[in-house]
């Protein structure tokens, strides 16, 4: 059985153990007169766990084939003694489910979470959403040069900020990645940039901007979704809950009803949305072609889809106004989460609802009369869906059924199959499902795998390969 200690006592399981020491920063940066009074608020920190070394690896059987369609899996063991890995699949109609290569990283209990390719499709980052309870990193970088035999590269973590969410790309490379806490998991979180080198260079906002850091010390502010509109220069982020309030000890979790809409060029937080108890505004991505540039976040709690436009003016005078978009019924409120991805066309957007084992549809192809394409009463073969991508093609979406399970831990423990399902879009829009892959059959030597998230690489045509 694992040890389990407060950070406060970190140092002396350490020394008992001949343990390195463990040292954080401050749970919020020192700005004299600003945030200082802050640092005496602050909640109680996480549980931590003894950082022993993961257990060597079991053998695979691979595969030499090389399908046009890839898709990696970014895995944590069943078994956390065993490291987490990225899991590279056929997805080929021929071999599908073929699995072609593990790539293993210096980590383990992880939990591994989102993964996102660079633009040229050589580079995979995979985040870590308890890094923090081992104090290991938090980001995992693999070389895809080779697409079908990725190797690991490195890893690295945040000063002021842990708990990786969404990764979008940067056209002269490097990343930007929605950290959702801070270093020990509190609020505020950050969003990380990368250099093209895939070193941090900055965790915005930094702390010389006053401004921005009393905007994110103002509200709760632990950013989960990131979208980027790279021609109007905005980004916007969506606050979901505060990572340590999942975590033991806890008096509940806190969730977050707030986005924030940031100016690309400088990094300034411009504005500060609300959705009135929206219980965690877990995803927002902006809808391709939108000649308002408007995007659609989900409100959890309200089980509801609300569409953001950024560059309209509120009461204030300031960009940023959210309005109700679509409900999606009694049996959407309240299920832990909602995430989505839109077709690049946008007409269609698809929402998995984790703990009502649903993943729904809609047509937006006209805003003022979206139109559902699922039957909410329709049982379909999913146990916790969550991470769900349209596939470059635009014919398929590949959904993996995990979220988050942290055991005795915490207080999140949502049901899951541990599939990655393979499901045809059909002409309409509507979804036909038709195929999976079983991880915990697939990994039974690991204790089985909790598949969190997923890339797809297209190679049909060589001369234009596409990476989502």
């Amino acid at each position: 059985m694992k040890s389990v200690t407060t950070l406060a006592g970190l140092a002396a399981v350490g020394q008992a153990l001949t343990l390195p020491p463990v040292s954080l920063p401050p749970l919020i940066p020192d700005i004299p007169g600003v945030t200082t009074p802050l640092n005496d608020l602050s909640p109680a920190l996480p549980i931590l766990q003894v950082p022993t070394p993961a257990e060597p690896s079991p053998p695979f059987e691979a595969s030499d084939i090389k399908p046009k369609k890839i898709g990696y899996f970014w895995t944590g063991a069943g078994d956390k003694r065993h490291k987490d890995f990225l899991a590279t699949y056929s997805l080929d109609d021929d071999t599908f489910g073929t699995l072609l290569w593990v790539t293993d990283v210096p980590s383990s209990g992880n939990d591994p979470h989102h993964l996102g390719p660079s633009l040229d499709g050589k580079t995979l980052i995979g985040g870590g959403l308890l890094s923090l309870l081992k104090t290991q990193d938090t980001a995992f970088y693999f070389d895809t040069t080779n697409p079908y035999r990725p190797t690991f590269k490195k890893s690295n973590r945040g000063i002021f900020s842990s708990i990786t969410d969404e990764i979008r790309a940067k056209p002269d490379g490097g990343f930007y990645i929605t950290y959702m806490g801070s270093a020990v998991g509190t609020s505020p979180g950050r969003l990380v940039e990368t250099d093209a080198d895939f070193n941090i260079i900055h965790e915005w906002p930094e702390v010389t901007d006053v401004e921005s850091t009393l905007n994110i010390l103002d509200e709760q502010f632990n950013p989960h979704g990131l979208s980027i509109d790279w021609e109007r220069k905005n980004i916007l982020t969506s606050d979901f809950v505060e990572p340590v309030t999942i975590l033991h000890p806890s008096t509940g979790i806190k969730r977050a009803n707030t986005l924030r809409l940031w100016d690309l060029d400088t990094k300034k937080i411009l504005n500060t949305i609300t959705i009135p108890d929206g219980g965690g505004i877990q995803d927002v991505k902006h809808i391709p072609g939108n000649p308002e540039g408007a995007a659609l976040a989900t409100a959890v709690h309200l089980g509801q889809v609300w569409i953001i436009y950024p560059e309209r003016l509120d009461q204030h005078g300031k960009p940023g106004v959210a309005e109700l978009l679509y409900d999606l019924g009694p049996k959407a409120r309240d299920t832990t989460a909602i995430y989505t991805d839109i077709t690049q066309d946008g007409r269609f957007i698809y929402l998995t609802l984790t703990t009502a084992d649903h993943i729904a549809a809609l047509d937006i192809s006209d805003l003022n009369n979206v139109k559902r394409l699922d039957n909410p009463d329709e049982d379909q073969p999913t146990i916790g869906p969550h991470y769900i991508k349209v596939t470059p093609d635009q014919k398929h979406i590949v959904v993996t059924d995990y979220f988050v399970q942290t055991g005795a831990l915490g207080l999140i423990n949502t049901p899951a199959d541990f599939k990655a399902l393979y499901i045809d879009i059909l002409d309409d829009g509507s979804l036909s499902f038709n195929r999976s892959i079983d991880f915990d059959r697939e990994f039974a030597n690991r204790g089985g795998a909790k598949p969190h998230s997923s890339v797809v690489f297209d190679l049909t045509d060589p001369d234009h390969p596409l990476y989502y």
